[in-house]
C-alpha cells in the first residue's frame, strides 16, 4: 500500500509506475483504492464509476477500469456534504458527521472488492487517501490504516520534497500512528526531487537513523507528463497558443480531464478564470461539468458570466456546454426532489432552448459515434443526473449509438452535450475545434501521450521496485 505524508504527495502517480513495472515483469496487477474523494471520474466497464486515478491505474496494468478498483467514491456537492458512491452506483447524500457513522458500513465494501480483486491477480497495488496521520479522521478509517491493518498489509510512504518539509513530514507522519502502524512502514520514497543528489544524502542518514527504516527510493521530478488529474486544476493551465479558450473554475467543476487535449495542443492558450479574475476576450468559452449545476450558475451569474457570454458570442465567439455546462445554456433547470441541493428551480442562461430537470438516476454509459456537424468519429462517456428537453434537440451536435444528443444553436455559435471526453479522439477534436474557428492541422492524440507518460513514470520509478525487491515485498 503506498501512502502519502500530504495529499497530492504523489501517490496515485507512484501506484500507476509499479502496476506498469509489474505488468512488464508479466505479473498480472490490478490497482484499489478503498475510498477516494474526487470530482473527476471515470466510467467502468461494468457501468459504474470510480476514481479517475484508479482508471489510469487501470491502464498501466493494461486492464479495463472496474468499480472493485475503487469501491467507495466520494464527490463532493458543498463544504460539508458528499454524494456517497458504492461500487459504482449512488447510494446516499451525506454530511461528513453521517458518513463518519457509515464507514463502517462502507469497508464491508472495501473488504469485498479486495478480496475479489486478491481472487484474480497476482498483486494488488493500493493506494491511500490523503495522509494516514489525520487525528480526527482516524476512528473507523476506511482509507489508510484502517485498511492496512485490517488485511495486514505492508505500507510504503511517500513524501513531496518539492513542498520542502519533507523531513518533517515523515518524523512527523510516523509519531501520529500506532506502534503496529508504524510497524508496517517498509519504508519511504523521497518524490519530485531537483538538484544535487549528494546535498540529499545527509539529510537521508539522519532520517534512517531516527526511524530505523529505509529511504526505499528518492524519484526525480517529471515535467511534462500527461496524466489523468483528479482534481488539479492549477496544473491544466496552458498559455501558449493563439487562440484564446476559456473555462470558468467553478466551485463544484468536475471532469475537468476533458480538457487536457485542449492543454496539450500548441496551438490553444487555455485559461481557468477564478473567482473575481477578471474575465479575458475569447475565441472559444466552453462551460465545464459540475457536481451542483444550481449552485454553480449562480456562481456564473455572480461573477458576471452571462454578460459576459452575451458580448462574446455578438462578436463572433463560440460557446460550448459539457454536462453541467450543457445544462446551463439552456433556459431553467429544475430540481423538484432536491437532488444537488435544496428543492426549486433556477433560471439558466438562456442561451437554447431547453429545459433539464434532474433526477436522481445517474446515467452511466460508454458511448461512441459521429459529429453531427462534421465527418469526425467520437467517443467518450456520459455521467450526469438529469434529463434535457426541448426544440434545441432537434439540431444535435452528435449521433452516438444511433441516436440524437445534445444541440447546436440555429446560429451555430453554440454546442452542447452530455458527452466527456469529446476533445479526446483526434479526428473529433479537430473537428470541434475547427467547428470553433481554429484552423490547425496538429493532431493531440491523448492515448499515445498518456501511454507514453505511464512508461517515463515506470522508468523513473524502477529503483523502488528494485528496492522492494531487496526487502523480498510479498509481490
Amino acid at each position: 500500500m503506498v501512502q502519502g505524508t500530504t495529499s497530492d504527495a504523489g501517490k496515485s502517480t507512484i501506484v500507476a509506475a509499479l502496476c506498469r513495472l509489474l505488468k512488464r515483469r508479466g505479473v498480472t496487477v490490478a490497482p484499489f483504492k478503498p475510498q477516494n474523494m474526487a470530482l473527476n471520474s471515470a466510467v467502468t466497464s461494468d457501468g459504474g464509476e470510480i476514481g479517475r486515478a484508479q482508471a489510469l491505474q487501470a491502464l498501466a496494468c493494461g486492464l479495463a477500469p472496474h468499480t472493485d478498483m475503487n469501491p467507495v467514491l466520494l464527490k463532493p456537492s458543498s463544504n460539508t456534504g458528499a454524494q456517497v458512491i458504492i461500487h459504482g452506483k449512488v447510494r446516499a447524500e451525506m454530511d461528513a458527521r453521517d458518513y463518519q457513522q457509515y464507514k463502517t458500513i462502507a469497508m464491508g465494501a472495501v473488504l469485498e472488492s479486495h478480496a475479489r480483486l486478491r481472487q484474480q491477480y497476482q498483486a494488488v497495488i493500493v493506494e491511500g487517501a490523503g495522509s494516514p496521520a489525520e487525528i480526527n479522521l482516524r476512528a473507523r478509517d476506511i482509507a489508510n490504516m484502517g485498511f492496512a491493518e485490517a488485511v495486514d498489509c505492508p505500507v510504503i510512504l511517500v513524501a513531496d520534497i518539492d513542498r520542502g518539509g519533507v523531513f518533517a513530514h515523515i518524523i512527523g507522519t510516523l509519531a501520529c500512528l500506532s506502534d503496529s502502524e508504524r510497524a508496517r512502514v517498509l519504508g519511504f520514497v523521497i518524490n519530485r526531487f531537483r538538484g544535487d543528489i549528494s546535498l540529499l544524502e545527509p539529510g537521508i542518514e539522519w532520517l534512517e537513523q531516527q526511524t530505523g527504516k529505509p529511504v526505499l527510493a528518492v524519484l526525480p521530478y517529471l515535467q511534462g507528463l500527461f496524466l489523468d488529474a483528479e482534481d488539479a486544476v492549477e496544473a491544466m493551465q496552458a498559455e501558449r497558443g493563439a487562440f484564446r479558450v476559456v473555462v470558468p473554475q467553478l466551485p463544484r467543476i468536475s471532469n475537468h480531464t476533458d480538457f487536457d487535449a485542449l492543454r496539450a495542443h500548441p496551438g490553444i492558450d487555455l485559461q481557468f478564470i477564478k473567482q473575481g479574475q477578471p474575465i479575458p476576450p475569447a475565441d472559444l468559452v466552453i462551460l465545464p461539468g459540475s457536481k451542483n449545476t444550481r449552485g454553480d450558475l449562480a456562481w456564473l451569474q455572480q461573477q458576471g458570466w452571462p454578460a459576459y457570454l452575451a458580448r462574446h458570442l455578438r462578436y463572433g465567439g463560440k460557446v460550448i456546454g459539457i454536462c453541467g455546462g450543457f445544462q446551463m445554456l439552456g433556459a431553467t433547470v429544475h430540481d423538484p426532489l432536491g437532488v444537488e441541493g435544496a428543492k426549486g428551480a433556477s433560471q439558466a442562461l438562456g442561451l437554447l432552448e431547453l429545459e433539464t430537470e434532474l433526477t436522481p438516476d445517474k446515467r452511466l454509459v460508454l458511448v461512441e459515434g459521429q459529429c453531427a456537424f462534421a465527418d469526425a468519429s467520437v467517443k467518450g462517456y456520459e455521467i450526469h443526473m438529469g434529463v434535457s428537453s426541448g426544440a434545441a434537440l432537434a439540431q444535435p451536435a452528435f449521433v452516438l449509438g444511433g441516436r440524437p444528443e445534445g444541440a447546436i444553436s440555429l446560429d451555430g455559435k453554440i454546442l452542447g452535450s452530455y458527452l466527456h471526453g469529446m476533445f479526446d479522439t483526434p479526428g473529433a477534436c479537430s473537428a470541434l475545434l475547427r467547428w470553433a474557428g481554429l484552423e490547425s492541422n496538429h493532431v493531440v492524440d491523448t492515448a499515445a501521450l498518456r501511454e507514453a507518460s505511464l512508461e517515463r513514470i515506470a522508468d523513473a520509478a524502477q529503483p523502488l521496485l528494485d528496492a522492494l525487491d531487496r526487502l523480498a515485498w510479498p509481490a
